[in-house]
């Protein structure tokens, strides 16, 4: 199953990579296949400038079409990049999946 994980990664950056990361790990031993642009895409774009912002957003948008799940981790809460990406997918009829880690994983 292509999986779109949305989770938070302005704000305290390296504590949401972490968590991020924790959150593919636990697609990937749910047997999914994740997809986490926020931590692919802004390893060569910069997530603090507002052009890179908006064309990695749309960039990632256009792979949504695929995906099978959105997955939503929200132990950090929804951030307005994870909203815009949950209305995205409800645009294009992709299951929305709410999801949460124990509290190790945060």
């Amino acid at each position: 199953m292509l999986v779109i994980i949305e989770s938070p990664y302005m704000g305290n950056v390296k504590s949401n990579v972490a968590y991020a990361r924790k959150c593919m790990s636990d697609s990937l031993l749910r047997g999914e296949s994740p997809f986490a642009s926020h931590l692919l895409y802004t390893q060569v774009l910069d997530d603090t400038k507002e052009i890179e912002r908006l064309t990695g957003m749309s960039r990632a948008f256009n792979w949504y079409r695929h995906a099978d799940l959105m997955a939503v981790y929200t132990d950090k809460g929804i951030s307005a990049g994870m909203q815009k990406g949950m209305e995205v997918a409800e645009q294009l009829k992709i299951k929305i999946e709410y999801r949460k880690l124990d509290g190790n994983h945060c």
